[in-house]
């Protein structure tokens, strides 16, 4: 519990480092996380992540990866705020996993070994028939050679022993692989297994107002079956399976097993006890780990409103293309140190053209919204005061990168964004683009014809988006013709000292003040610059 409240103390102070990045689900085909901070060193992932599981991660990646149904988003906002109030239960949840807080690939190692047949189970008549009659017949002769130790009767009950040690030898030996897979699926899934088991506990021990969530406890919860219960008993013979010494495993195993195991053969009970609860449960267990999930996710996003009582659940709106935030902030930026915009896109085809000089604020203003975008239709609360906006899929073009052992270049990375944009909008006018300095790996009049022609082209698809630039004559043309909307991000020089104030204003850029910073960096600026 400390640490859970030290950790919300941290994200309250957007400080991130200590956190799992997500790094892994960042994939630079995607339409935006990598250009949006969804993972990554100081992402939206580590701001948000309150998940204990390794399913939980996958399942709030995806969340953050694919806008979700209107429907579902509705559900999620309404099953987020009710979670939010139950800070104890939130907290207690959260702390439930920790204790037992699985490693990367356990899950999907679990429930492979849960889908693997059974071997034992189409004979477990015979096998436990033998398991109950041989060490009877052990005990019988051995309590009669003691009685009767002398020749001839003593050789004929020795000899019965040894033949009875001899059988349950090889049958030992024939199901060994069989218990060393349970012994090391034990090392490897016990954990995990727990996991599951403790915040189980915790959702079937709660009661749920909304329906979403009461409909995912009744997965885990009907009349006397209990999902807990169930992974127990499972939990139950895997702790014991740790008893038994194998050369890979050496480490918490009993002496005193491999004794006992020749005499009474719990290999064959342990064998036949797991392979029938994976006869039982395995189509039930990777529902009941979907459930967990869920819960985890939304109670991420719980945690997160929790701590930002101010931020808004968006409507979402039948309309089309339609953006509308009061008051929008970045969610990463410190709230003492966030400025907020009011910012408005309510038409098909409505096109924003934002100009500023370097430092302005242009990138991450288009990062506001396309997070705000990501957060409002994954079901979470926004960075905003209020807001309504449609079921849009966001498309970014904002950090380009080249690679040098494929032999592309930044400005063929680019082209390939755009072309795979351009492609989307054929089949889907709701998109919801966001370009940053079209084409810079280009020369400055490629720029400007390429600029402008892909802003009249998208234009006529009558879709929507937001296009941050430098270039003002591409901005004064586009806007004289009525393709783009200008705002700008403008700033003033008092003293000696460079002020930008992030306020977003309805008009081109009015200040030119990046020759500024350059004499601030040493460079001396000719004022008569002589025309090629």
């Amino acid at each position: 519990m400390k640490k859970i409240n030290e950790s919300e103390i941290l994200r309250e102070k957007c400080i991130l480092d200590e956190f799992d990045t997500g790094q892994r689900f960042i994939n630079q085909n995607h339409p935006y996380t990598s250009d949006l901070d969804v993972f990554g060193e100081h992402s939206i992932f580590q701001l948000i992540n309150r998940t204990t599981t390794e399913s939980g991660r996958i399942l709030l990646a995806e969340w953050l990866s694919e806008p979700a149904p209107n429907n579902e988003i509705k559900d999620r906002q309404k099953a987020i705020k009710e979670l939010s109030q139950k800070l104890d239960w939130r907290q207690d949840l959260q702390a439930a996993g920790m204790c037992f807080q699985n490693n990367e690939n356990n899950y999907f190692k679990l429930l492979d070994w849960v889908k693997k047949p059974a071997v034992l189970l189409k004979h477990s008549q015979v096998y436990l028939a033998v398991a109950i009659t041989f060490p009877m017949l052990l005990i019988l002769n051995v309590y009669l050679l003691m009685k009767h130790p002398i020749l001839p009767y003593g050789y004929v009950y020795l000899s019965f022993i040894i033949l009875i040690f001899s059988a349950n030898y090889l049958i030992l030996r024939k199901v060994k692989p069989l218990i060393v897979d349970i012994v090391i699926t034990s090392t490897e899934n016990l954990k995990t297994l727990k996991s599951y088991r403790a915040l189980i506990n915790k959702i079937e021990s709660q009661n749920f107002s909304f329906e979403k969530l009461t409909r995912l406890q009744s997965v885990l919860i009907k009349g006397k079956f209990s999902a807990s219960q169930e992974i127990n008993r499972l939990c139950d013979l895997l702790d014991f399976a740790l008893n038994k010494p194998i050369k890979k495993i050496p480490i918490g195993s009993n002496l005193f097993y491999p004794l006992l195991n020749s005499f009474l053969l719990f290999d064959i009970y342990l064998i036949i006890g797991t392979e029938k609860w994976k006869l039982k449960n395995k189509a039930f267990l990777k529902s009941w780990a979907d459930v967990v999930s869920e819960f985890e996710v939304m109670n991420s996003f719980a945690g997160f409103y929790y701590s930002n009582p101010t931020y808004t659940f968006p409507e979402i709106t039948e309309k089309d293309n339609f953006v509308h935030f009061e008051s929008l902030g970045h969610p990463l930026i410190i709230s003492n140190k966030r400025v907020q915009n009011d910012f408005n896109s309510e038409a098909p085809g409505k096109i924003i053209m934002i100009t500023g000089s370097n430092m302005g604020g242009k990138s991450t203003f288009l990062r506001t919204v396309g997070l705000n975008l990501v957060l409002a239709l994954a079901g979470a609360p926004c960075c905003a005061k209020n807001g309504q906006v449609t079921n849009l899929k966001v498309y970014t073009s904002m950090r380009t990168h080249d690679n040098l052992m494929q032999g592309v270049s930044s400005f063929y990375a680019e082209l390939n964004r755009i072309e795979k944009l351009l492609k989307l909008i054929e089949g889907n006018q709701n998109i919801y683009f966001l370009l940053d300095e079209m084409f810079k790996g280009t020369n400055s009049e490629d720029r400007y014809k390429g600029g402008f022609s892909l802003i009249n082209q998208l234009s006529n698809l009558k879709t929507s988006g937001i296009i941050a630039t430098h270039d003002i004559e591409l901005a004064k043309l586009s806007g004289n013709i009525k393709l783009v909307s200008n705002f700008s991000f403008n700033s003033e020089i008092k003293g000696n000292e460079m002020i930008f104030s992030y306020k977003l204003d309805p008009k081109i850029c009015s200040d030119f003040n990046a020759s500024e910073l350059m004499k601030k960096s040493g460079i001396n600026i000719l004022s008569n610059i002589p025309k090629s």
